[in-house]
């Protein structure tokens, strides 16, 4: 099965989808192509707050949020993201399994 970046744009919408009312318009409102610049910083700092996940407030769940963020600009991005969220339901189901 092909993965492609229009898989991975189906996944956010999927997952925005169930967020309550005020996170999908927040959701929405950073989608929007015109946020380019506040998406960019947005990821990068959260990249590197995962980057620095030793320190206590900062944690590793950063790490992947900015790579989503980022993906959404950087369609290269997009094909890897969906094949790591597709492994990590695999290896969530698996585990569950046992």
């Amino acid at each position: 099965m092909d993965v492609t970046a229009r898989d991975w744009d189906e996944r956010v919408d999927r997952a925005c989808r169930k967020l309550p009312e005020r996170a999908q318009r927040a959701v929405q409102w950073l989608r929007e192509p015109s946020r380019f610049p506040l998406r960019l910083l947005a990821s990068i700092l959260l990249i590197l707050g995962g980057i620095f996940s030793i320190l206590p407030i900062l944690g590793l769940w950063m790490l992947p949020l900015g790579l989503a963020l980022l993906a959404q600009d950087v369609p290269a991005l997009k094909v890897p993201m969906e094949k790591s969220a597709r492994w990590i339901e695999r290896q969530w189901r698996s585990w569950r399994g046992r």
